[in-house]
């Protein structure tokens, strides 16, 4: 007897998905079928009648209980596509989101594709705005700061995967004390934790309970690293060079307030996104 088909597991999966209340059941149980199966989700829905064999439910069975736990299909899957580019992912950093494709976006549109230079990425992660960074600019010279020796590990991986790991410079610090020497960059680019004590209980336990604390939780305000990186912002550009932090989309004027104080730049804005939320401050070195 042949064994249920996709179609029929893909509607039982969404309801247990469903049931469980976890984010986008029906994308979830696709996603987790198509990896089951080594497809992608174009061919799973050329195959709806496919029936599975019994190990192939097994391991559909193990992937969907992992999702009605909660665990993002991300770190189930272990790979997210972010600027185009697939970066694995681990639960020592935190999944790039969409949003943060914004950074790599303004300083495209501000420098040149052949331009050599040294980039700082303050809080690297799974390392794909340095990678990301490194793809765009092939004369770039990018140096990879985090204070998590795993994450590390992850963006050198991903470095390695990508091609680009001999200009993918990895070094272990804290992103608001960098060990490069002042006015080296023409280029800083930073993610920092910017969710308050608040929010951060407030977080879904997809995030809250898989993704790093220590990527997330800006301090009582959400600010702590906005201001430690600001200055350092400040001391790695030269003269002329840009820099663009992610920021929470409520914190526009604080931030902005926080960069300003900073003599060294000639402007400061915050530019919002696609959705019209305040979304990165921008600012150059005078």
């Amino acid at each position: 007897m042949n064994g249920p088909s996709v179609r029929d597991i893909l509607k039982k999966s969404e309801a247990f998905l469903a049931e469980r209340g976890v984010d986008s059941p029906r994308l979830s149980a696709e996603l987790l079928l198509a990896e089951t199966l080594g497809l992608d989700r174009l061919h799973l829905f050329l195959d709806l009648d496919r029936p599975l064999a019994g190990d192939e439910l097994d391991r559909a069975r193990g992937l969907l209980a992992r999702r009605g736990r909660g665990e993002p299909v991300a770190l189930i899957l272990g790979r997210k596509e972010f600027f185009g580019l697939e970066f694995g992912v681990s639960r020592d950093v935190l999944v790039p989101r969409p949003e943060t494709e914004q950074l790599l976006e303004e300083a495209q549109a501000r420098l040149p594709k052949d331009a050599a230079f040294l980039a700082a990425d303050l809080g690297t992660g799974s390392g794909c705005l340095a990678v990301g960074l490194a793809v765009l600019f092939p004369r770039a010279r990018v140096a990879a700061v985090d204070v998590s020796s795993a994450a590390l590990a992850v963006a050198r991986d991903n470095a390695a995967r990508h091609g680009v790991l001999e200009r993918v410079l990895l070094a272990r610090g804290d992103a608001g004390r960098c060990p490069l020497a002042d006015a080296s960059c023409l280029l800083a680019l930073a993610n920092p934790p910017y969710v308050n004590a608040r929010d951060y209980e407030r977080l879904s336990p997809e995030v809250r309970d898989f993704e790093p604390q220590l990527a997330l939780l800006g301090g009582a305000d959400g600010l702590d690293q906005v201001r430690a990186q600001a200055p350092e912002m400040a001391r790695l550009l030269a003269p002329g060079g840009w820099g663009f932090m992610e920021i929470g989309w409520d914190q526009g004027a604080a931030a902005l307030e926080i960069f300003q104080a900073q003599a060294a730049f000639s402007q400061a804005a915050v530019l919002r996104d696609l959705a019209g939320l305040e979304r990165v401050v921008a600012v150059q070195r005078g």
